[in-house]
């Protein structure tokens, strides 16, 4: 009954879908049981009639009343375990549906990132997640289980009397037909208003991040007047969209009431003609109600199960996205790290073009090169946060992009030149580089890389929160916190990128101080724009347009005419300006 295509449409796992089938099930057990209860009233009444028609002594009470306790009885068990699985089933799916997502956001490699916004991501993972729970609980169960209930009943119903049952059950087809009819326009409609939605959010997301600038270019009018203009494109469109389908709704609801009249009418001329018994048009009535019934609850919110095919699409596209899998086991030959004729490009950009080097084990390797030419890229290239396209990169020997991220990342430090804090302690900020460790470990990493200094004017030392992104903290101290997770970390391959270039004169020397400590031993890439901070490495790489034009000592290409030589003569002669 369910198969890949409403999986994909609701974004179900093979779990949610067993949820929702009892959900339904139930759920057509708990219509057929008010059903029951229909009849228990008809044969009252029937017997009543007959004692008012023939003068014939009042039937006992007993087995009515029996009867009556034993459908109270069955109709509280029935509400009970509808009510268990269209909501708590399907709310334990949820739970499961958001830890499965986190889960997957974690396996995505970094390029699904660079091409989704955060307000996007947010968006599918609060509002999208919480529109289709509504959905799986309040809709999917109601809807299809007063189809099939309906179906069984409208048997029942032809049986007993066609003729009243075609007058009163017409009005379900035409009603529904005009529903799913409309759906594609209502589709379309939605969609325009999500997507204003989520311009409106990245607006505001963009404003908060920017406001530094917005204040300083006095642009807070004019972003004001963007973010307003923004809202009430949105608004409109989602007054379009809900206008549409309320019409839809109300529409259907009348058509579906049209059954009722039709019922009273046909059943008016058949009791006329002698045809019909009034007893039986009662029940047909009572029967009629209970038919609409299950209908009255789903049609208020098949605008919603609707609405949710959009937000279902962007999520299921989340889990279409291919994870950066691979092995779990990882038992390199050294940590020699080797681009093979590598190449990558990011959005059809190429940003590496056939590049080919080594960095050996136990050197400093340097990236150097203009800016955009790819350095940043190796770096992150090495440590799989994305997957070259051609070529293949080695680290001791072992193709990379065959070890789960994960695996390899445990033999790889990364200093990054915006570093990323929590706001948390100093202690768990650092405590990141490995998690586990004693405090005795985790202080003697930030004193190897000089936090003492700092962290002693906190007012509660170690322990001080650093605010959001260590807001509390110079560039210099958070910078410093980076490199003792790394020394905590203890990795064989140490990335650095750009880790001095934004310090002050006396910052840079102390975090080069730490870094000092961090390097030994170990296989070192470093990617810097300052000619003075690789001119002690073992080898320069020098990058222009994505390909390696040269390689070798500092040394080596200080004395030949080189790129790595005309950019030392440059930064040289800068130095030298004056204002």
């Amino acid at each position: 009954m369910f198969g890949e295509k409403f999986k994909r449409n609701f974004a179900l796992t093979d779990n949610g879908i067993a949820a929702v089938r009892k959900g339904i099930l139930w759920t057509v057990i708990t219509n057929l049981t008010s059903i029951a209860g229909i009849g228990i009233l008809f044969k009252l009444l029937q017997a009543l009639m007959e004692t008012l028609m023939h003068q014939a002594p009042l039937p006992s009470i007993l087995p009515y009343a029996a009867a009556l306790l034993v459908f109270c009885v069955v109709s509280y068990l029935v509400h009970s375990q509808q009510y268990y699985h269209t909501y708590g089933t399907v709310y334990n799916e949820v739970g499961h549906l958001r830890l499965a997502l986190g889960e997957r956001m974690r396996k995505l490699p970094l390029s699904f990132f660079g091409h989704r916004d955060l307000a996007d991501l947010a968006e599918t993972i609060m509002h999208d997640v919480t529109q289709l729970e509504h959905v799986w609980s309040h809709v999917l169960g109601y809807l299809y289980g007063a189809y099939i209930s309906t179906a069984i009943i409208a048997v029942m119903l032809l049986m007993y009397d066609w003729r009243l049952a075609l007058a009163s059950l017409w009005s379900v087809p035409v009603a529904f037909g005009l529903l799913f009819g409309l759906r594609k326009l209502t589709y379309q409609e939605q969609k325009k208003a999500r997507a204003a939605a989520l311009e409106v959010a990245d607006q505001i997301q963009e404003s908060i991040e920017e406001v530094r600038e917005i204040r300083s270019n006095n642009l807070e009018e004019h972003r004001l007047l963007a973010v307003f203009k923004k809202i009430d494109t949105s608004e409109r469109l989602e007054t379009r969209a809900e206008a549409i389908t309320g019409i839809a709704m109300n529409a259907a609801s009348v058509i579906m009431r049209l059954g009722i009249a039709s019922t009273v009418l046909v059943g008016a001329q058949l009791i006329a003609a002698g045809q019909l018994d009034f007893l039986v048009f009662i029940a047909f009535l009572l029967m009629v109600t209970r038919i609409y019934a299950p209908f009255d609850q789903a049609l208020a919110l098949i605008a919603e199960m609707f609405f949710s095919k959009v937000g279902a699409q962007r999520l299921q596209g989340i889990y279409d996205e291919p994870i950066a899998g691979g092995e779990k086991t990882f038992t390199p030959v050294g940590h020699d790290v080797e681009f093979d004729h590598v190449g990558f490009s990011y959005q059809n950009e190429p940003v590496l073009r056939d590049a080919s080097f080594v960095a050996k084990e136990g050197e400093v390797t340097a990236l150097v090169g203009p800016s955009g030419s790819g350095k940043s890229t190796c770096a992150r290239l090495v440590a799989r946060l994305w997957d070259a396209n051609t070529g293949t990169i080695r680290i001791g020997g072992v193709d990379a992009s065959t070890v789960d991220p994960e695996v390899l990342l445990s033999d790889i430090s990364i200093v990054f030149q915006d570093v990323v804090l929590f706001d948390n302690s100093v202690m768990e900020n650092i405590r990141l580089g490995r998690r586990g460790a004693s405090d005795e470990e985790v202080l003697a990493a930030a004193r190897a890389a000089n936090c003492d200094e700092f962290v002693q004017r906190l007012p509660e030392g170690y322990q001080s929160f650093i605010g959001e992104n260590g807001a509390r903290l110079s560039g210099g101290e958070r910078q410093r916190i980076s490199i003792a997770r790394a020394l905590l970390k203890d990795a064989p391959i140490l990335l650095l990128d750009e880790a001095t270039a934004s310090l002050d004169v006396e910052n840079e020397t102390k975090v080069q101080e730490a870094l000092s400590r961090l390097l030994a031993n170990k296989t070192v890439l470093v990617i810097a724009h300052r000619m003075r901070t690789v001119e002690h490495a073992d080898k320069v790489v020098v990058l222009d347009e994505g390909r390696v034009v040269e390689q070798g000592s500092p040394q080596e290409l200080l004395q030949q005419e080189s790129a790595f030589a005309r950019m030392v003569k440059l930064q040289r002669e800068s130095a030298s300006w004056q204002l």
